[in-house]
């Protein structure tokens, strides 16, 4: 029995079962502040971990919105969940490539395992605990939230009463099944802090898993441990627990909140869009003994039978300014 489970138990029988939302919260929260979880020695890697040119086709989609905007003077660069930081390296030296050197970095993050990995790779970064914090700044912001938005907690009904984790015989249950309907207060607050950031100038980027047609029922709530699938339910707080991104959602949510709205399109399309392909053709080209590898990091970002039709991509723009490249 993991220590979360044990205080859970305790919590549970004191006050009776716990919503899902508030058991998905508890987990995600002491899982990312223990640990590292990326990469071959952890649970699971992100788009950014895959290769290089999922950053730089951000960071050239960020600085070609901010060319067409007129090239503002003062952006802040910043990224909600930003890993290791890896996704911003590429991104910014793509984006200073351009023109674009970004007057501030800023880094949205709570995991002291990752501030430290992130302290290496951007030693001048700001970091900040909340969305919040971002708002301490009136130049415009150029903002990248990838795989963030699938670990806010969900709220998951049956038949319109609220689902929740109960202690069973044989460890912790759901209290009830059915037909699910999730639905995300966690997720609506934080696009709608980033909607507002926005009214002071710049654009945004969410690249996420999930689902774009509104109404959508279903019990997407999982864990990942090891690369491997697990019940959510199992070793809490051990391993990442995530769910499917209602991108119909946010999307309301964010227009009126007073942004502009993009998409969402699939990642695949969006990164061909961009010129993927061609990217990947001239990065194999000067890497001939890893030209395998490149390829299969492009069909792994771009293809639908992997990342390329699950995961969406979709685009905040401030009033007045363009919206961000490939995103109709």
């Amino acid at each position: 029995m993991t220590p979360l489970e044990r205080a859970l138990r305790e919590q549970i029988h004191r006050d009776g079962a716990i919503p899902v939302e508030a058991y998905m919260a508890a987990c995600n929260d002491h899982y990312y502040a223990t640990r590292d979880p990326f990469g071959v020695a952890g649970d699971f890697t992100t788009a950014p971990e895959i290769s290089q040119m999922y950053g730089e086709m951000i960071g050239a989609a960020l600085a070609d919105v901010w060319d067409r905007a007129g090239r503002p003077e003062g952006v802040r660069y910043a990224e909600l969940g930003p890993g290791r930081g890896t996704l911003a390296v590429d991104a910014l030296r793509v984006m200073a490539s351009a023109g674009c050197v970004p007057a501030r970095i800023e880094l949205v993050e709570t995991s002291p395992a990752l501030r430290s990995a992130q302290a290496e790779r951007l030693p001048t970064a700001l970091v900040h605990d909340s969305i919040e914090g971002l708002a301490n700044g009136e130049d415009p912001l150029l903002l990248v939230a990838s795989e963030f938005f699938d670990a806010l907690p969900v709220c998951q009904t049956v038949d319109g009463i609220e689902r929740r984790v109960k202690v069973a015989a044989n460890g912790l249950a759901f209290d009830r099944h059915g037909t699910i309907v999730e639905t995300s207060p966690a997720r609506n607050e934080a696009i709608g802090a980033v909607a507002m950031l926005l009214t002071k100038g710049g654009a945004a980027l969410i690249i996420d898993y999930g689902y774009k047609q509104p109404g959508a029922t279903g019990d997407t709530l999982q864990a990942v441990r090891a690369h491997r699938f697990a019940s959510p339910l199992d070793s809490p707080g051990e391993q990442d627990l995530t769910a499917h991104v209602d991108f119909a959602a946010l999307a309301e949510t964010a227009r009126m909140a007073g942004a502009t709205v993009g998409g969402p399109v699939s990642q695949g399309s969006w990164l061909e869009t961009l010129g993927m392909s061609a990217r990947a053709s001239a990065l194999a080209a000067r890497n001939p003994d890893q030209g395998g590898a490149v390829a299969a990091a492009r069909r792994r970002l771009c293809d639908e039978a992997d990342m390329g039709r699950l995961f969406k991509v979709m685009g905040l723009a401030a009033p007045g300014w363009p919206m961000i490249a490939g995103l109709p």
